[in-house]
C-alpha cells in the first residue's frame, strides 16, 4: 500500500526510502513486530475465553505436558494477523509471487484452523483426518504452484555445490513444487510440539530466505554466484520480514511458560509459505538443508510409524523425535535450545551452499 502511494504519488526525499526492499524489510520486521506486541495481550485473553479449557493435552505423550491444559491455542491467528497486515503495508501488491505466497499462507492457515477448531469444541486431539488435510493442502499448493510458473516459466530443478546445467522437469514440477510447500508446512506443524520450539526455527530460516530472495531477484548478485536469477522475487524480502516480525512478537507469549500455543493454524500456515517461498526462488533442495531441522523431524515420525506397523517395535522412545529426547532425561527448555542452535548451524550450512557452486 504504501509502496503503491510512494510509485504513485512520486514522494522525494524521506519517503523515497519506501523504494527501497531493504528498508521496506526492515519497516515490514519492525511493523509485524509492533502489531503482534499491541494485540497480542487482548487476543490471547480472548481465545482463553472462548476455548475455556484450551488445547486438547494428549494422555499418551510426555506426562510433563499434562501440566500446560488450559492454555489456549490458536495463537497463530496472531501471527497471521500481523504478518498479512505488513506484508499489505509494505510491499508491491502487483507482484504475482506476493499473491501465490499469500494464498499458499492463508489457504493452510485455514486448514489449519478448521483442525484447531474442531480439536478445541470435540475435546480430542485429532482434528481434521489427515486425507482431507493432504486434499485441500495439495489443491492450494497446486494453484500457487502454477502461479509461480506462469510468472517465471522456469520448471528447472537447480542442484546446489553443482554448478552444471539445472534438470528440466517440465510438468513434474507442479507435482515436485506442490510436494515441497504442503511436506514442508507439515515438517513444521509434527516440530510444534514445545514451546518456542517451532517459532524460532521459522525466524531462522525466514532470515536466511530473506537473503537469498533478495539475491535471486538481482541479475548481478544472481549471476555472479551462479544462482537462478527469478526478476521480482525481492519482493519476498517483505515477506521474509513479516515473518520474522510476527514470530518474535509470537514468541514473546509463547516464550517457557506458554500463554499460548501457535497450533496448526500458525504451524501449518508459517510452514507452507516458507515451502512457497523456496520454490519461488527456485531453491527447493537447500530449503532441506536450511529447514533440516524440520526435515528430521518429519522423518522422525516416518520411520517411527513405518517400523512399528511392520515389526511392532520403536526406534524413537516417542516420536516426534523432540519427544525421544524429552524421555531421555533432558528438560524442555534444554532441547528447546540445543534444536535452536542446531537450526542455526543447518541455516548457516544452507546459505553456504549459494558461493559453493
Amino acid at each position: 500500500m504504501l509502496y503503491w502511494l510512494a510509485e504513485t504519488l512520486d514522494f522525494a526525499g524521506i519517503f523515497n526510502l519506501i523504494r527501497y526492499l531493504s528498508f521496506r524489510a526492515g519497516a515490514a520486521i519492525f511493523t509485524a513486530l509492533l502489531i503482534g506486541l499491541v494485540i497480542g495481550p487482548k487476543f490471547i485473553g480472548w481465545l482463553r475465553v472462548r476455548q475455556g479449557k484450551g488445547q486438547p493435552i494428549r494422555t499418551d505423550g510426555p506426562q510433563t505436558h499434562l501440566a500446560k491444559r488450559g492454555t489456549p491455542t490458536m495463537g497463530g491467528l496472531m501471527i497471521l494477523t500481523s504478518m498479512v497486515a505488513s506484508v499489505l503495508l509494505w510491499m508491491d501488491l502487483s507482484s504475482t509471487y506476493v499473491w501465490a505466497c499469500l494464498f499458499v499462507t492463508l489457504g493452510f492457515g485455514a486448514i489449519g484452523f478448521l483442525d484447531d477448531y474442531d480439536k478445541v469444541t470435540k475435546a480430542s486431539h485429532k482434528g481434521l483426518s489427515g486425507k482431507m488435510r493432504l486434499l485441500f493442502e495439495f489443491l492450494i499448493a497446486g494453484v500457487a504452484a502454477w502461479m509461480i510458473v506462469h510468472q517465471h516459466g522456469n520448471t528447472a530443478l537447480y542442484v546446489p555445490f553443482y554448478n552444471g546445467p539445472a534438470i528440466e522437469l517440465g510438468p513434474f514440477y507442479f507435482c515436485f513444487a506442490a510436494f515441497v510447500i504442503v511436506a514442508f508446512g507439515n515438517a513444521v506443524n509434527l516440530t510444534d510440539g514445545l514451546d518456542g520450539l517451532a517459532t524460532m526455527p521459522v525466524i531462522i530460516a525466514s532470515l536466511a530466505f530473506l537473503l537469498i530472495v533478495y539475491l535471486v531477484g538481482r541479475a548481478d548478485f544472481a549471476q555472479y554466484l551462479g544462482i537462478p536469477h527469478v526478476p521480482g522475487a525481492g519482493n519476498l524480502t517483505i515477506l521474509c520480514g513479516a515473518i520474522i516480525g510476527s514470530g518474535l512478537a509470537f514468541l514473546w507469549f509463547n516464550a517457557p511458560p506458554a500463554a499460548v500455543f501457535m497450533g496448526d493454524t500458525g504451524s501449518l500456515a508459517l510452514g507452507g509459505t516458507i515451502g512457497v517461498i523456496a520454490v519461488t526462488a527456485h531453491h527447493e533442495i537447500v530449503l532441506g538443508i536450511i529447514g533440516g531441522l524440520f526435515v528430521v523431524e518429519a522423518l522422525s515420525v516416518i520411520i517411527q510409524v513405518f517400523f512399528y506397523k511392520r515389526t511392532g517395535k520403536r526406534v524413537f522412545r516417542m516420536a516426534p523425535i523432540h519427544h525421544h529426547f524429552e524421555q531421555l532425561g533432558w528438560a524442555e527448555p534444554t532441547v528447546v535450545i540445543r534444536f535452536w542452535i542446531i537450526a542455526f548451524v543447518l541455516a548457516l550450512a544452507g546459505l553456504a551452499t549459494l558461493k559453493l557452486r
